[in-house]
């Protein structure tokens, strides 16, 4: 190559080497920032970040750079955007990816937004609690409407019995039922079907002993079989069924006020409803029956379900002994089992949200024991006017409310045992006293129950006051 060789970096071109060639023609006029057409030009690597270009980038990606921890995940992100190992180092002036990762890390600020809030996975079915306190309220109807048919004077004790053995009976297998429901609905459909007539059968013998017979026993064989069947609907979510199964009672009572129907319409209705409810029930477990089986289902062991029953055992008596001196207050403590159940699912729901908000174990105690009360509270309030309105005294149904309320939450969280052996302490206690009539007399019930309620509660705090419960 002959001619002579220009250097000309000055001006805006300093990352510019211009090689001007010989030329074999005259030159002529051009603008002076212009280069020839015998110059050949070379760009020279840049010497350092270009500072304004690496502002711009960050300042664009500013939203995703601020959350990250380390400039690894700012390198992620760039290769995500898809910039190329030229792209940074012609435009942003970096020798590589993670040279500006690191440098847009340290430029940007860290951010740690609060993410996004949840749907709340406890949130409960209103319409469906509601439903389920009114569904264990309506079979009292059929006593209302067969009374006058049977002597329930003396006989009495073996309704109360087998209603005791199918409530404890119930709960077991309604808790066994709902283990088995994690495998599939048809291995919970077999455990209900099994379990729920051999349930029947034992309420209905026991109740035989003290019945003697006549239509004593058959009256205890009907309850016990509308109660196996009832929980079967329960446990299955299928309380429109049972509502509409029930409705022949509901009928035949809403007319007493004003007509007398007669000994026939009074033991057929509460048939009907019976008929009804079991064939609704067997509807039920046809189409859960139906499912295909799970392979390698194992089965839960019986000894799991043994606090549940011995907790239903323990609250049936409770409720005996309430209903023994107030008997309206035993309906006020069936329909409030509804808004229980719901304020259960509540509990779950505010624990997970505290659990969020809060950094340290000891705030979440302080929260979780809020929530305790506020939740006790939102049930037993609505308590005290209905209490007042049927005469019952306050005190005792506010505590023996309390009492089944706090037992059943901590067996919501599976601690069942602590459950059942406090609520079976104060049963067995106030029963003892109300058998025998030892003193202290008929206050045994709510002292029994208030020393209940604060045992219940002092286990509820330190159970569920941790966050592990609710992880």
């Amino acid at each position: 190559m002959s001619g002579p060789i220009s250097l000309e970096p000055g001006g805006a071109e300093q990352d510019t080497l211009a090689l001007r060639l010989a030329e074999t023609r005259p030159p002529r006029r051009r603008p002076r920032w212009a280069l020839d057409d015998a110059t050949l030009a070379i760009r020279l690597p840049r010497r350092g970040p270009d500072e304004e270009a690496v502002s711009a980038l960050a300042a664009e990606l500013a939203d995703r750079v601020g959350p990250a921890v380390h400039p690894y995940e700012v390198a992620a992100l760039l290769e995500a955007e898809g910039l190329s190992a030229s792209l940074i180092k012609d435009r942003y002036g970096h020798p590589n990816l993670f040279s500006l990762a690191s440098a847009l890390y340290e430029r940007v600020p860290r951010t740690f937004p609060e993410p996004a809030p949840t749907a709340d996975p406890w949130r409960p079915d209103t319409v469906r609690c509601l439903l389920r306190g009114v569904l264990f309220a309506l079979p009292g109807l059929a006593y209302l409407l067969t009374a006058p048919l049977w002597n329930a004077e003396g006989k009495a004790s073996a309704l109360i019995v087998a209603g005791l053995v199918s409530w404890a009976w119930g709960q077991a297998l309604g808790h066994r039922a709902h283990l088995r429901m994690a495998t599939g609905r048809r291995e919970a459909g077999r455990t209900l079907l099994a379990g729920a007539p051999a349930g029947a059968a034992v309420a209905t013998a026991v109740a035989a002993l003290p019945a003697g017979g006549g239509p004593v026993t058959l009256v205890a064989a009907a309850q016990s079989a509308y109660l196996a069947a009832a929980g079967i609907l329960l446990v299955l979510g299928r309380e429109r069924l049972l509502l509409a199964a029930l409705s022949p009672l509901v009928a035949g009572t809403a007319v007493l006020p004003w007509w007398e129907p007669g000994p026939l319409p009074r033991a057929g209705l509460p048939l009907l409803a019976l008929l009804a409810t079991l064939a609704v029930t067997g509807r039920a477990l046809w189409t859960v029956l139906a499912v295909p089986a799970v392979s390698g289902a194992t089965r839960p062991r019986m000894l799991w379900s043994l606090p549940y029953g011995l907790f239903g055992l323990a609250a049936g008596v409770l409720v005996l002994l309430e209903g023994r001196q107030e008997p309206y207050a035993v309906i006020v403590l069936t329909v409030s089992m509804g808004p229980a159940e719901w304020l259960l699912y509540r509990y779950r729901g505010l624990s997970v949200a505290a659990l969020r908000a809060t950094a340290t174990p000891a705030g979440f105690l302080l929260r979780s024991a809020g929530i305790l009360a506020l939740c006790l509270l939102g049930y037993l309030l609505p308590l005290l006017p209905a209490a007042l309105l049927t005469g019952a005294e306050p005190a005792t149904l506010l505590l023996l409310a309390a009492t089944l309320w706090t037992a059943l939450l901590l067996q919501a969280f599976g601690a069942a045992w602590s459950s059942a052996t406090i609520s079976l302490a104060a049963a067995g206690g106030a029963g003892v006293v109300a058998l025998l009539h030892l003193p202290p007399g008929p206050t045994a019930l709510p002292l029994a129950c208030g020393a209940a309620a604060l045992c219940l509660a002092g286990c509820a705090l330190w159970f569920l006051g941790r966050p592990a419960p609710h992880v």
